[in-house]
């Protein structure tokens, strides 16, 4: 299995392989229901961004206002120059598990593939935590972080579901694209339904 949980993995593969690449949905695989809990004027986070287009065609479809970090600097200084007509649309180079950003920045968070590739790294469990953590911290009060993955509930909510995480959690279901660019990030795929599960959680408002 690739290392997926490796920043070196993705230097190495961004520097391989610049072509845009779309981990499990297109935008307009997600839209009908990411649409249901974020607006256009909102101040969005793109939670390990690679070279995807999500925020492109968010921004050809009014969400404008998007910051989209990345571990890889190869991938984001590419980014960068890519989209430098587009300045509400930025990139940054960052840990998604040490963030530098103040609490309560984001009205919402679009983890698109991420937490599964940190997953698949070693010492999945506590990376994991970190970077759900970061997520809820830099969420308003009423935030919602957004998560597309390939791992059902039972194997996701033990991670998403905790005390710690005043959030209400929904589930949507959407249909695998038949596509092989938007391939999983596990080798064991095959045994899973043929859709990928929207994880939404929204915070209740009365943070502390």
């Amino acid at each position: 299995m690739a290392q997926y949980g490796k920043a070196e993995y993705w230097e190495e593969r961004y520097t391989r392989d610049a072509e845009p690449f779309d981990w499990y949905q297109r935008w307009s695989g997600i839209k009908d229901v990411a649409t249901q809990y974020i607006s256009a004027t909102q101040q969005i986070l793109h939670v390990g961004c690679g070279n995807s287009r999500l925020s492109e065609e968010m921004y050809d479809d009014g969400y404008l206002n998007s910051i989209n970090i990345d571990i890889s600097q190869v991938v984001i200084k590419a980014m960068q120059e890519k989209y430098r007509d587009k300045t509400s649309m930025r990139y940054l180079h960052m840990d998604c598990r040490n963030m530098e950003f103040e609490d309560k920045t984001f009205d919402a968070a679009i983890d698109k593939g991420t937490l599964d590739a940190v997953l698949c790294g070693e010492n999945s469990t506590a990376h994991a935590q970190k970077l759900i953590s970061e997520a809820y911290r830099v969420l308003s009060p009423t935030g919602v972080y957004i998560v597309i993955s390939y791992g059902q509930p039972p194997h996701r909510y033990p991670y998403l579901d905790k005390p710690e995480f005043n959030w209400e959690i929904t589930v949507h279901q959407v249909q695998k694209p038949t596509i092989a660019s938007n391939a999983a990030l596990a080798t064991d795929d095959k045994d899973q339904p043929n859709v990928h599960y929207i994880y939404v959680c929204k915070k209740r408002g009365n943070d502390s």
